[in-house]
């Protein structure tokens, strides 16, 4: 039987588990009345959107700073180098209860340590609000795999019965891994590293501390929540990158193409993360629209259809936000000017005229990629995409960054300029762009169909991205009181992308040439039976394999007596030895020698451009520039 630590103690009995276990048990969730609470106000609609389900008040809990030190002995998850890129995958369990029992759990994806079995991490993770009736820390240490699934190394569970201030924490204390949770692969790795002596043992262990940092300053706690550090990840994706031949800019600046072989560089495709400092305020709790009946199977995966669906949409969220060898990663102490200069850097202050899809978590995490009319997020969503199918997000919508020509006045002033749309000296894309904060504008909207954020939040979404970005001005738009000017703006950046961008159209197998930004055209193409206009890529391989097939047809005729190809006859027979009965017989029948030449070519390249047509199909791919 295996060990359950708890706080600093390594033994307990089964009754004293299974009373642990009640403990941690959530109480029973609240069911919202999405029905009635959406975007719009109306006791009319569909199901979802805005979600006033109160959070269950609580006494303010306690702020705890956990810190995952380092794992030893880890399982071999790599053959070739024998050894594992690992990192951690902690999720928080209290005894709060959360306000519908879809609400995600509350994770941390520690960074990657690369080839190594003997990690180092030293990552804190700060919560806010943990109660007094302690915490269950679950960790599982995975290798990572881009290119395939991730093994699991192991797991370990810390359990903490109760938390004050005076609790004494927990110190740098050893874990050991559960076995049966590794990945059999990794475990094989493992036995074959013991007997060749590559590995002193089987068993491997993760340090862990947990400490106290006094009371959550909040007005109660009824949830909890990660205060910080503020960490940015910048992803790039090797799936989308090589199919679009897009690549990240030279020192130089300029933009090379894929030509030739392929090359291990960095496509300059990418997705962000940004872990703002939470709590998101309370009333920013958004459900998912059912403006059709199949949505709710997609976000519970309920039935055939919703299986499919929803696993395709995880899978494209891990594919866009792909951790590989080239992600960045790096964390600040608190929000700071440097962390909004690393947002603008992201975000490529104001060049290209880009336009950015963005979700925010209730964690609040800030996700985002560069979208518009000319760039279509494939199977179904792009929120859907971004969210990984969450039930619940905080808000979402659209961005895009404007330079300002005077950074002590406000955007409204009638004096000030912007960059779109005039074109100002100074910056992209002919000079390096200033690094000052107050020199830039945040426009973001809620201009999400599969959420349907409510309007009159964004007064509170402005006042918490001028908290998580000081110096930066921000500005929202109502996607629907401001459509008339929402849609002039963006449509100058789009000018402007035009202009200034790479001139690369980004597409994702988009089912029709115009993307909607609000999502609701996607959706309402796919429910059409049948529909999808673009060749699957199934069709395309059968038709390759037909033409193929046909090919393989058309020159087994070839070799017939009539075309002077006798190899087929056996070694013992000549090549041209029946040419003079050939010719006989044709002479006989009428026919011409060089009619018959002519109709062969014909065949031949008939042939040809059919197989061309299809060759051309799969190099493009349904990811094709446009």
């Amino acid at each position: 039987m295996e060990e359950t630590h708890q706080g600093q103690a390594t033994g307990v009995t089964a009754d004293a588990e299974k009373q642990d276990e009640q403990a941690f048990e959530p109480s029973k969730p609240q069911t919202s009345n999405t029905s009635e609470s959406n975007t719009s106000e109306s006791k009319k609609g569909p199901e979802g959107g805005y979600d006033d389900t109160p959070i269950p008040r609580r006494e303010p809990g306690y702020t705890v700073k956990f810190t995952f030190h380092r794992a030893n002995n880890l399982p071999l998850a790599d053959i070739n180098t024998l050894s594992a890129d690992p990192f951690i995958l902690a999720e928080l369990m209290t005894a709060l209860p959360n306000r519908h029992k879809e609400d995600p759990p509350l994770t941390l994806r520690t960074r990657t340590v690369r080839q190594n079995t003997n990690p180092v991490w030293n990552q804190e993770w700060i919560v806010a609000n943990v109660p007094s009736s302690g915490f269950k820390l679950k960790c599982r240490i995975y290798d990572e795999d881009p290119a395939d699934h991730d093994d699991r190394l192991g797991n370990v569970h810390v359990e903490v019965a109760s938390v004050n201030e005076n609790w004494g924490g927990i110190k740098e204390q050893l874990y050991p891994l559960r076995k049966r949770m590794v990945s059999k692969r990794a475990f094989v790795l493992r036995a074959v590293a013991v007997c060749i002596r590559k590995a002193e043992h089987m068993s491997g262990t993760l340090t862990v501390s947990a400490e106290v940092l006094g009371r959550t300053q909040d007005e109660h706690g009824g949830r909890v929540y990660t205060i910080g550090p503020q960490f940015w990840i910048r992803h790039y994706s090797p799936l989308l990158g090589r199919l679009l031949g897009q690549k990240e800019p030279d020192e130089s600046g300029n933009v090379s193409r894929r030509t030739g072989k392929t090359k291990a560089e960095r496509y300059n495709f990418q997705s962000n993360q940004l872990q703002l400092r939470g709590p998101v305020p309370e009333h920013m709790y958004h459900r998912y629209v059912v403006f059709k009946p199949f949505v709710k199977n997609m976000f519970t995966a309920k039935g055939v259809r919703g299986f499919i669906l929803s696993k395709a949409l995880h899978h494209q969220h891990a594919r866009v936000y792909n951790f590989d060898h080239a992600t960045e990663y790096k964390e600040f102490p608190d929000p700071c000017k440097a962390f909004t200069q690393k947002f603008l850097e992201l975000v490529h202050y104001d060049q290209g005229g880009r336009i950015f899809t963005y979700v925010l978590t209730l964690d609040a995490l800030f996700r985002f990629t560069e979208t518009g009319k000319e760039f279509g997020i494939d199977m179904l969503s792009k929120h859907t995409m971004h969210s990984d199918v969450a039930a619940y997000i905080a808000f979402s919508g659209e961005f895009f960054i404007r330079r300002l020509k005077h950074p002590n006045k406000s955007p409204e002033d009638p004096s000030q300029q912007s960059h779109p749309p005039q074109d100002m000296d100074g910056g992209p894309p002919k000079e390096e762009p200033k690094t000052d904060p107050s020199y830039y504008e945040l426009i973001i909207d809620n201009d999400s169909g599969t959420y349907r954020p409510n309007a009159k939040l964004l007064p509170q979404l402005k006042a918490f991205f001028e908290a998580n970005f000081p110096g930066l001005h921000i500005r929202t738009l109502d996607c629907q009181g401001d459509a008339e000017k929402m849609e002039h703006m963006k449509n100058e950046q789009r000018e402007k992308k035009k202009k200034e961008g790479d001139h690369v159209i980004y597409t994702q197998a988009s089912r029709s040439s115009s993307v909607s930004s609000s999502d609701i055209s996607e959706l309402d193409h796919l429910e059409q039976a049948g529909e999808y206009q673009e060749s699957h890529l199934r069709h395309q391989v059968q038709g390759v394999a037909g033409a193929k097939a046909g090919a393989l047809k058309h020159h087994m005729g070839d070799f017939t007596p009539s075309h002077n190809n006798e190899g087929w006859r056996g070694k013992h027979h000549d090549a041209n030895e029946d040419n003079e009965e050939v010719e006989r017989q044709r002479k006989e029948s009428g026919q011409s020698k060089g009619k018959g030449k002519i109709e062969r070519n014909e065949a031949e390249v008939n042939h040809q451009d059919y197989v061309n047509n299809h060759v051309e199909l799969i190099t493009a791919g349904p990811m094709a520039q446009r």
